[in-house]
């Protein structure tokens, strides 16, 4: 036998392995801290070590038993044709085997933390189950990462070294070693199924993602006591939307918060005259946080923080803006049902839900059924994303993407497509513009760009004009922000753009290096405009208050004037006063809300309140818990929010 290959009796040979298998998940956890140490600033500082090898430990051994059944039993066999070399030599190579994909996943996921803020959940497989493109990313992730990889590689090498294998004594099978084989693996079934659930007693049901909340201070910090392979495994085929009953009654959850919204007249009737209908365009840009845009970082560097939109920034100026503005996710399949039909993310995303398949509203169902021609652009492969379901579904009459703009001679076609995900920014939004100018009006526009996206290019006429500096999508956002100027050039000169209204907003944030855009809450800093040329229905300035995207829905047909009543999770941000307004979000099973100048945090699993911060304490270091008397109230609030969500995604009740 191999000298490497050691020759153990089974209970010794189950109990190396496991332990080199809970040390290669270590390794890989501490390259997944690593690897985003500044979204992770203060890990090790203010989680106490044995806080985090408890949890660390309770993750780890769910993955490690969930993945490994299989090479237990074949391995603890009591028969004895399972003692002999080749198949004892086939099941040391199958731990070898799985547990390097493990090790592969969790180093992968290193990666795509920075992306999402989380560890990745099953829903990832729908969420690129259209994309073409996903063995070139793959690839140049590789390349970027090389180090990760050299990491697995070294890893899986490591553990076909060292990994043990169960043989025979002197070369004969013994009656003992049978019934030894057979008492350690019945003795194993007990423990396994204790140490997949979390824990042996009756009150601990089976551990899930949100559990890893109670051995971290922040919600971002629990990617790091969790791992990939339990991520996945725990959340196949889960039912993502359970409804609690805070509330007994359906009264006392209505009086505490409804999403249903009545019937109301235009907010600014009085201004409009009476044959002006207005069109509506709402302009999805790309990972463009709010970080990125100076006019909204007075303050950020001492106040010589310039960021790298100056178009986006004089628009700010003549726009309506928000003290605090917020994204409801933190994926681009969160941004899309957030910003048109007003649903946040909790969970999971709602595209990738079952709930998805409910009858669902949305602000272009809404103007279309005033009349208004809606149309949804996207330069992406036709169907990518989700996006052209979800647009139909929810009221969009027309799609426009990569197909639309190939067939159209006026642009250039392929020549224009990135190479990765969809054609730049600069001529589909041109492209965009033209085919404003041919439909009819009011009409409903919105867009979805793509190019301020990993892995972050820029055309190559563009890459002396916007160079490599500090983070690599910064280039990106300056292009994108030059493709923004050349669209509302184009559009000033269309006759309906005095009579039409703009919202700018990004799906969600992306890579940072401020450290308040890396906290619990600035990682869901959106930026949020509202652009009216003719400032008829909306008057420029910064106002005080909290903005969302949820809140983009209602607040459009609150200036529209809505003649139906409909369902929104959001509020009309020009209709409530500003202290009462607010923002959700869902951050590694805690529930976040953001209210009247404070932030609380609540355990999704517990359902307790884990944190309550100042909004202007940036870093979120100093937990009022108990401090404040708004608490209640917003523990409250966010219980009802929480509870209509649920029950309404279960029930099919997204429309009146």
């Amino acid at each position: 036998m191999n000298r490497h290959h050691i020759p153990l009796s089974a209970p010794t040979a189950l109990l190396r392995n496991l332990a080199l298998a809970y040390a290669a998940y270590w390794l890989c956890r501490l390259a997944y801290w690593a690897e985003n140490a500044s979204a992770l600033e203060g890990f090790w500082r203010h989680n106490t070590l044995a806080d985090i090898v408890h949890g660390a430990w309770m993750f780890d051994t769910s993955a490690i038993l969930y993945t490994n059944v299989l090479w237990v039993a074949l391995l603890l066999l009591p028969l004895p044709f399972a003692l002999g070399s080749r198949w004892q030599g086939g099941v040391r190579w199958l731990f070898v085997a799985i547990n390097s994909v493990a090790v592969a996943m969790n180093l992968a996921d290193a990666v795509y933390f920075q992306y999402t803020g989380r560890r990745t959940t099953s829903t990832v497989f729908s969420e690129f189950a259209a994309e073409g493109n996903l063995l070139h990313i793959v690839g140049v992730e590789l390349l970027r990462h090389w180090y990760l990889v050299a990491m697995a590689a070294a890893i899986a090498y490591a553990l076909a070294r060292t990994a043990a294998t169960a043989t025979r004594r002197h070369g004969v099978t013994t009656r003992a070693e049978l019934t030894v084989r057979g008492i350690t693996l019945l003795a194993f079934i007990p423990l396994c199924v204790i140490g997949m659930r979390g824990g042996a007693t009756k009150a601990v049901r089976p551990i899930t993602i949100s559990n890893a909340n109670q051995w971290v201070e922040r919600p971002a910090e629990a990617a790091v006591i969790l791992n990939t392979p339990f991520a996945l495994l725990r959340t196949l085929g889960v039912a993502t939307f359970v409804t609690p009953h805070y509330f007994a009654t359906t009264a006392e959850l209505e009086a505490a918060y409804t999403p249903h919204h009545d019937a109301t007249p235009p907010t600014a009737a009085d201004t409009i005259a009476a044959d002006t209908t207005y069109n509506v365009v709402v302009i999805i840009v790309e990972s463009f946080g709010r970080e990125y845009v100076g006019a909204l970082n007075e303050t950020l560097e001492g106040g010589t923080y310039r960021g790298y939109t100056p178009f986006v920034d004089s628009l700010c100026g003549a726009s309506a803006t928000f003290e605090w503005s917020f994204c409801n996710g933190r994926k681009s399949i969160d941004g899309m049902p957030a910003i048109l039909s007003s649903i946040p993310m909790f969970i999971e995303p709602f595209i990738l839900t079952p709930a998805s398949m409910n009858d669902v509203g949305g602000i272009a169902a809404e103007l279309a059924a005033r009349g208004y021609t809606t149309a949804f652009f996207h330069g992406a492969q036709n169907g990518s994303m989700g996006f052209q379901a979800f647009a139909r579904k929810t009221g969009f009459q027309r799609y426009y993407g990569r197909t639309e703009y190939d067939a159209d001679t006026r642009f250039g076609g392929e020549a224009d497509f990135d190479g990765t995900w969809a054609i730049w920014d600069e001529p589909f939004l041109q492209f965009m513009a033209a085919q404003l100018g041919d439909m009819p009006e009011p009409f409903l526009a919105s867009v979805f760009t793509a190019t301020s996206h990993h892995p972050y290019a820029v055309p190559k006429t563009y890459r002396d004009t916007f160079p490599e500096e500090g983070i690599a999508i910064h280039k990106c956002i300056r292009y994108t922000d030059h493709a923004l100027r050349r669209f509302f050039q184009a559009a000033r000169r269309q006759p309906w753009f005095e009579r039409t209204l703009f919202v700018l907003t990004s799906d969600h944030t992306n890579l940072s290096d401020h450290a308040f855009y890396q906290s619990d809450i600035g990682g869901f800093c959106s930026p949020i405009l509202f652009f009216d040329p003719s400032q008829r229905l909306v008057a420029p300035g910064r106002r005080h208050g909290i903005a969302q995207h949820i809140d983009i829905m209602p607040t459009l047909l609150g200036l529209l004037g809505t003649r139906r009543p409909y369902v929104a999770f959001g509020q009309d941000l020009f209709a409530t006063p500003p202290d009462s307004t607010w923002a959700v979000s869902y951050n590694n099973g805690t529930y976040q809300l953001a209210r009247g100048g404070l932030l609380l945090q609540m355990d999704a699993a517990t359902s307790t309140t884990r944190a309550v911060y100042e909004l202007t304490d940036s870093l979120l270091r100093r937990n009022i818990i108990g401090q404040r008397p708004e608490q209640p109230h917003m523990e409250r609030q966010l219980k009802a929010i929480v509870q209509q969500y649920m029950s309404r995604m279960n029930e099919n009740r997204l429309t009146p």
